[in-house]
This record gives C-alpha cells, structure tokens and sequence, in this order.
C-alpha cells in the first residue's frame, strides 16, 4: 500500500508594482499602462494585485474607478485613519472604502519611533488607528490588510510594541499581517528568525513578507519567511521599485514552482502553462516601460541559459542538464550557445541552427566562417548580442542573401546656427545614394543627430522595397568605446522593431568612425527586415 502524497499548503502572491513598483526612480504609469499591466498580471496568475492609492492622485483615483481584475483580488492601498479623527469623518479612508476593489491594503507605523515622529501621536492612539480602519473595512465588506511598515526595525528596537501592532491587525479582522522590511537591510536569517517569534501572535497563514532588496536579498528573504512559515509574499514584476526594488516575483515564482523543497510543499495561482508564458510577461513587461529588458535576469533573460565556451557548449549540446538548473522552457526561455571568440564549431553549428540556418557540419565553408568571427571579435565586433548581423554574416558566406540594394556612398554634415526665432541650435543633414536594380536613388533628410539623419535618409528611398520597410523602427542605440583616444574604436549596438508583428533583432557596426559603425548597423538592420518579411530569415528562438 502506497502512501498518499501530503497535501500541499497554498502560497499567495500579492503583487505591488503598480503602487510600490512606481515609486522606482524613472517609472511613471499612465493609467493606460496601468489597465495594461493589470491585465498581465491577472494573465499571469498572481492572487492580489495592488492598484495604487485611490484619491492620492488623479491616474490611480481613475484606475480605481472600475475593477480592473477578473481573477486577482484588487486591491486598494492607502493609509490607516489619521490620529484623531473619526473613521466616518477621515477623507482619505472614505476615498478607499468607496473605490472599487475587493480589498485594502493599509500601511500602519509598527516601528515605535515612527510613530512618534511620523504620526506625532501616542502608541496606544495608533493601535486605535490600526484597528478601526480594519473593522471599517470589514464594515463594508471588502478584505483588509495591514502592511506594517519597518516591522522588522521596529521589531528589533521595540519588538513589545511591533508585535502589539500585528496582534491588533489580526484580532481586529485583518485577513493578511504583513511584515515589511522597508529599508531593506534585514538579513535572511534574522527574517527566519523574527517570523518564527509573530507566529506566537498571528499564525502564519494570516501572515505576509514585504521585503525590499537593498542588500539584493529580497527574494532570499522572502524564501525565508516561507520556510519560517509565511503564507503570502509581496513583490514586484522585474523587480521594480523604491531604491533598489522590491522581491523579484518573476524570480520568485520559477523558484517556488521549480525549486525545492518548496515545489514538494507548497502550491501558487501560477499554473505550469502560465508559468511557460513567464519570459514573455517579464519582456512585454519592460516593453511597458519602454526600457531594455535585463539580458542577465535570472530564469526569463536572453542569457539566463546562455554559454559560450567551447567545452561547456559540447556538453550542453550533449547532456542539457550539465549547465542548465531547469529546462528553459518550463519559463518560456530558450537556450543559447553563443558564438565568440571561445567558440568552438559545435557553438557555431548550435547557433546557426538556432537561427534556422541549416549547414552541413562537413560544410568547409564553416571553418572559414569561424576564423572570421574570431578575427571579427579580435577587431571589435560582438555577436553573442547581435543575432541579425550574426546570420547575415554566416548567409553571406553561405551565398543565401539576395543583392536588395548597394550603397553608392554617403555624406553627414552637422551644422550650428540659429533657428528663425533666434535660438541656438545643432542641425545634422545625410545625403545617402543607393542603387536598387541598376537604379541610383539619392536622399536627403535632417536628423537630431548624425545617426538619425542617416537612417531617415536611407530609409527614405529604398525603391521597390520602401513598402516593406515602413514598419521597421529603430528602437534603441548603444554605443561602445573599446579603447582610448579620439581615434579609438566604436562598437555601435542597434535594436529594431517589426512595429506589425512585434519582432527585434539586434545589428552591430564596428568602425574608428562612429558615424560608419552605425550606418553598418542600420544597413544590416534593413537587409534583416527585407529578409524576414520574405521568409528568407527565420525570426531567432530567443533573443
């Protein structure tokens, strides 16, 4: 007779971004973003989403005025009544209880130095303070919870009255305590340890974690008051938020679903299909923020299952798990092996197939094409970041890229003057001559700088093939000093969009002429889209 497997315990997931993940320096949601990213959320299976601070400001007062879940509890942020005065007569809670939602989510004082110089008011008043406001909330039937804020510093200057307050969180009703290390300096086993000693006060499936990560040990936190018995954990889509960000979910969840022994003994709302649209979400995520995703972000970046040396690449080849912790696409991530100046030919051969290029592995040419990579590395270039020039070099070596257009020559010039109302300013024009089917097309466009007047330019005038380059949009434009001087040599690294169907690939110019490196890029960056869009370049599996 078998022994029945244990029944798992449930893990909740409360999702902050939305409030705490917009207090990150450089991220504004406009309430579009935010009805966006709701829906990803809701898509990717977390239990709460936190919307913001109804009444606070006008985005989030308009974003609470609908439910903006399906399956995720929405949830409402904001502040405990105020020290004297009533509930009935307190602005901002009435602004909370009338939003739409089906919880609140409060922020209460636990640290008694705060107390005394935040909310200038007695301890005794702001247990009052915690309690009404959750009764309040029971009184209109939605969930209460109470983010006590620094509870771990409070803990370790008063830890009486921190455990006070998360005793009257939950005597009054509130359905999660959670436990918030503001600052972010908690260590893991101090968190363990803390955890263990509240659970005397509340059990620990009403209890939360709020860890920040300014010691970039957030999620280890968090893991950590699982273990000591946490139920619910907060955290962040990317990992955004004050400072240094908050608990990396898109970390998190991998890890609880995959790793053990939480895969063994606990469950979450994240089903194994959702989990495999995990990349995805974290990419259309950043796209959100109109920011480069982290290439190095663990489980879901481009090169979380990347390797470039040679003999880990015939291993990996071989025997997958020799270097990947879990298959890459449990989290919708691919694996790579990267072609560099460690390559050897089973990386090349793995990465041209990658790309959707079949060669014969008998194939002399591919001897040829390695030592030109490895000179190519050698004078500058890069292609573990830069897919699309990779397969250009390799077809053309092949002898697979059609002759869509030469150019004929170009011309940059950058000019100050003063514009018609006399203000100062610096004009670059490009002059670009091509030849498509024997025919000289010549163009002429200014730009902000010399870059972008060139790729107006020679985007102007493509011929026969100006259709299929209208939804091509460069999108992003990195640039390299490889060493020192006014000579030096210039890596230009450049990100394109497909705007119709979402697709980027990355090109990359090398040149001591800063102007020539990019308009290298540029060129291999409209050669990728003329190719792509006849089906002669597969889009690569993960980039």
């Amino acid at each position: 007779m078998t022994d029945k497997p244990a029944k798992k315990e449930r893990l909740f997931l409360f999702d902050t971004t939305l409030r705490d993940g917009q207090q990150t320096t450089g991220i504004d949601f406009s309430l579009d973003d935010k009805i966006t990213i709701a829906r990803m959320l809701d898509d990717l299976g977390v239990d709460y989403v936190e919307g913001g601070y109804p009444g606070a400001n006008p985005t989030d007062t308009a974003f609470f005025e609908t439910m903006r879940t399906q399956n995720a509890t929405f949830t409402g942020f904001g502040m405990t009544r105020r020290p004297g005065i009533s509930t009935s007569n307190d602005p901002g809670l009435k602004a909370l209880l009338d939003a739409a939602g089906d919880a609140i989510c409060f922020v209460a004082k636990s640290w008694d130095y705060h107390v005394d110089v935040a909310l200038k008011t007695t301890l005794e008043e702001n247990l009052a303070c915690i309690q009404d406001s959750v009764m309040a909330t029971l009184g209109v039937g939605k969930e209460p919870l109470v983010d006590l804020e620094h509870f771990f510093d409070g803990y370790k200057a008063n830890p009486t009255y921190a455990l006070a307050c998360a005793e009257i969180a939950y005597q009054s009703g509130a359905r999660w305590v959670v436990l918030c290390d503001t600052n972010g300096g908690t260590m893991p086993s101090e968190v363990e340890n803390i955890v263990k000693t509240v659970q005397e006060k509340v059990p620990g499936d009403h209890l939360g974690i709020h860890p920040h990560n300014d010691t970039d040990q957030a999620v280890a936190n968090a893991l950590a008051a699982v273990r000591a018995g946490v139920r619910q954990i907060q955290g962040t889509l990317n990992g955004i938020g004050e400072r240094c960000g908050n608990a990396n979910l898109t970390s998190l969840i991998p890890t609880l679903m995959l790793k053990e022994p939480y895969a063994s003994q606990f469950e979450i709302g994240v089903s194994s299909d959702q989990l495999a649209k995990l990349t995805n979400t974290s990419r259309a995520f950043d796209e959100v923020l109109n920011r480069a995703p982290n290439r190095h972000a663990p489980y879901v970046g481009a090169a979380a299952f990347a390797t470039k040396a040679g003999i880990h690449a015939s291993a990996l080849l071989k025997e997958p798990e020799t270097y990947e912790h879990v298959p890459p696409a449990t989290v919708g991530n691919t694996r790579r092996v990267l072609v560099s100046d460690q390559a050897g030919k089973s990386n090349l051969l793995a990465e041209l197939g990658r790309l959707g290029i079949v060669v014969d592995p008998k194939d002399p040419r591919l001897d040829d094409l390695l030592a030109e990579l490895k000179e190519r590395e050698a004078a500058g270039y890069s292609y573990e970041g830069a897919d699309a020039s990779l397969a250009l070099l390799a077809m053309g070596r092949l002898g697979t890229i059609p002759d869509y257009f030469k150019v004929e020559s170009y011309k940059v010039g950058v000019e100050r003057r003063f514009n018609a109302i006399g203000k100062e300013i610096t004009v670059s024009e490009a002059v670009v001559k091509i030849n498509v089917d024997g025919e000289i097309l010549m163009s002429v466009a200014e730009g902000n700088g010399p870059v972008n007047a060139l790729d107006k330019s020679l985007r102007k005038d493509l011929g026969r093939y100006q259709a299929t380059i209208a939804d091509l949009e460069l999108v992003d434009f990195k640039v390299r000093i490889l060493n020192a001087g006014t000579a030096a040599i210039t890596r230009v690294l450049i990100e394109s969009e497909d705007t119709t169907t979402g697709d980027r690939w990355y090109t990359v110019g090398v040149s001591e002429n800063i102007v020539d490196a990019s308009f290298q890029a540029l060129t291999d960056s409209i050669v990728t889209k003329l190719m792509r869009a006849e089906g002669l370049m597969l889009a690569p599996a993960a980039e």
